[in-house]
């Protein structure tokens, strides 16, 4: 009797392609519904789309490497992704909640932020680092597209909160928008954190912190995304700084092996 083969409706060998590629597409959509829950007013679901689709992704590329399902469709669709969750919706959100107000100004500031993004995303598309200076791997160059998604909303995210410092947050936003798209394009090191190397001594101790961090997006989530997001502003500082010291050690370690071979 013949035997028949299993209706597949994707290749078995091919499966593992399909899971980064599906993250990244609930991703967009994460990212186009937070348009519409801007547009409806509701400011707190529009950031928590927001924050669901920075976490996938996160996750799609590393998910990708993990089962070896990279393609050139995963890292062109994830391109594109990115820019419609973070290069348009933050700003649209921003554009609704404030930025109206200011007429064309607000409109244009809306434009110059996902102009920046695009431009931005392009850019990290063609950088390519020699296996000389695999150490780069650990810096984005500029603030990545959803760090600086995250960054234009903390405005919103401060009057979300419960907290009150008597500040007129609002009339800061514009200001905030067009510094985070000029770091997006910028050349300025900021942590990339793909490929560092944590001890298993410190293992316990991460686990335990990202443990907290992910409690406290529960039960205090704006609050917690505020001061998240406080630090990373204060970490591209540092990582400016270190970034400097570390190329100016190596460039001094290779101009000494260059004398010792003449």
């Amino acid at each position: 009797m013949e035997k028949r083969n299993p209706f597949n409706i994707v290749s078995s060998k091919k499966t593992r392609f399909i899971l980064p590629s599906l993250l990244t597409i609930i991703g967009v959509c994460l990212g186009i519904s937070s348009i519409k829950f801007s547009l409806d007013q509701n400011y707190s679901l529009a950031v928590t789309f927001l924050v669901f689709a920075a976490l996938l992704d996160a996750l799609d590329g590393r998910i990708a490497r993990l089962i070896k399902g990279t393609t050139e469709f995963g890292k062109e669709l994830d391109s594109l992704t990115d820019f419609v969750s973070f290069g348009i919706a933050p700003a649209f959100i921003l554009y609704f909640w404030e930025l109206k107000n200011y007429g064309k100004i607000g409109w244009a500031i809306t434009l110059i932020f996902s102009v920046c993004c695009v431009l931005r995303l392009a850019r990290f598309n063609l950088i390519k680092i020699s296996e000389e200076a695999e150490w780069k791997l650990n810096y984005f160059e500029g603030v990545p597209s959803p760090a600086g998604a995250g960054l234009i909303l903390l405005p919103l995210i401060y009057e979300l909160s419960e907290f009150d410092f008597n500040i007129n947050i609002k009339s800061v936003a514009p200001y905030l928008v067009v510094i985070v798209a000029l770091l997006l394009i910028s050349k300025i090191p900021t942590f990339s954190l793909k490929k560092i190397k944590i001890s298993s001594g410190l293992t316990i101790f991460l686990l335990f912190g990202i443990a907290i961090i992910f409690v406290s997006v529960i039960f205090f989530t704006f609050e917690a995304l505020l001061i998240v997001g406080i630090i990373y502003l204060l970490t591209i500082p540092i990582s400016f700084v270190l970034f400097q010291k570390t190329s100016k050690k190596l460039n001094s370690i290779k101009e000494e092996d260059h004398e010792d071979v003449l």
